[in-house]
Parts: structure tokens; C-alpha cells; sequence
């Protein structure tokens, strides 16, 4: 389950236990509807309170990635998972975004509000 939230050129996704191809395509849909009227925006996800995924989710993750290679700004990763933390940094493969990990998440919101400044 997600719980997402947005701002303009911002996107808060919140993910709660299994983190399922459903979920991941509410997340994709609403980017796809932000990048198309805002340009690039900022993403946060919260990942201190995923369970797991899916593969079928990791797959799409992969497409979306390589589709939207400009489309973001910043990634803000919460996370305490070491797991985690080394897949998010694999991710960096596929988009031109700075992206960076972070255990606290005043911390992250700080880093992607910086770049508004």
C-alpha cells in the first residue's frame, strides 16, 4: 500500500508494507500527469515502513526509469535498510536525477527544498 501526496514539482510517496505493481502504477500515473503540465519534478519516497515488493513492481520500476530518464530533479530516498540504500543508488543507472539517500526525514525534505531556493 502507498500513500502518495503532491506539491507542485513534488512528489511524496509514503509506501506501507508490500509495494505492489498496482501501487507502483498510481505512483506512475500521477508523475506522468505532473511531468506533463509541470515539467521535472522532485521525488521522496519513504521506504522506513516497506515489507516488500513485488517483482513485477521492480520490473516496471526499471521501464518507468528508463522512460523518464530527464524527468526528475531530485530523489530523496528515506530509508534505515542497507538493502535498500544499494538498490536506490542502482537505480541512479537509469535517470539523470541527484539522488540521495537519507535515514531522517527533515533531512530530506531540506535537501529538495533547497533546490527551490
Amino acid at each position: 500500500m502507498i500513500a502518495i501526496d503532491h506539491k507542485p514539482h513534488l512528489v511524496t510517496v509514503a509506501v506501507l508494507g508490500e509495494f505492489t505493481l498496482g501501487d507502483f502504477k498510481e505512483f506512475e500515473d500521477l508523475v506522468n500527469f505532473k511531468v506533463g503540465f509541470e515539467g521535472p519534478v522532485n521525488l521522496l519516497f519513504d521506504l522506513r515502513e516497506m515489507a516488500d515488493f513485488t517483482v513485477d513492481m521492480a520490473l516496471e520500476e526499471i521501464k518507468f526509469s528508463r522512460q523518464h530518464k530527464n524527468d526528475f530533479g531530485r530523489i530523496a530516498v528515506i530509508t534505515d535498510s542497507q538493502w535498500v540504500t544499494w538498490s536506490a543508488w542502482l537505480s541512479q543507472v537509469f535517470v539523470s536525477a541527484d539522488l540521495r539517500v537519507f535515514a531522517d526525514d527533515a533531512e530530506a525534505r531540506e535537501w529538495l527544498a533547497e533546490e527551490d531556493e
